[in-house]
């Protein structure tokens, strides 16, 4: 059975090996301060917020979002992260950790929660697809930082 609840201190160790895991699925490295500086946000809990999904009481799962103001409506919330481990998937933990963001920005007001993955993400777009609706947009960045 999965439950998604908060991350607690002894959740430490499994949530960055998912993390990292996160990481490397999208082909790229972040140095050991950027997983410092996430675990401290989220343990604050003001502006970075962290779930995590329980399969028989083992951390299964991750996603990590925030709230920001939108132009045309009440605020938004953000959901940049989400992670299961391969040997949890199709077991419903992915779905689950998205409607717990859902309830949560419910509960604080804000009018969606969005998100953005890649087109070649088949895996997780069989779960996306079944519970939000792709409304077509083309993400663009303009790299700031090396």
């Amino acid at each position: 059975m999965i439950t998604v609840g908060d991350l607690a201190p002894e959740d430490r160790a499994t949530w960055e090996a998912l993390f990292r895991a996160y990481i490397d699925f999208y082909g790229r490295t972040e140095p050991t301060e950027m997983y410092e500086r996430a675990w401290r946000e989220f343990r604050a809990g003001t502006r970075l917020h962290a779930l995590g999904a329980r399969l028989d009481g083992d951390l299964v799962g991750i996603t990590h979002f925030f709230v920001h103001p939108s132009t045309s409506g009440p605020d938004v919330c953000y959901l940049q992260d989400l992670f299961t481990a391969p040997e949890a998937r199709g077991q419903g933990a992915a779905a689950a950790l998205i409607a717990a963001v859902a309830d949560w920005a419910r509960d604080q007001g804000c009018a969606r929660v969005y998100w953005h993955t890649q087109a070649s993400n088949a895996t997780a777009r069989r779960v996306y697809d079944k519970v939000a609706e792709d409304r077509g947009f083309i993400k663009y960045d303009v790299p700031l930082q090396s």
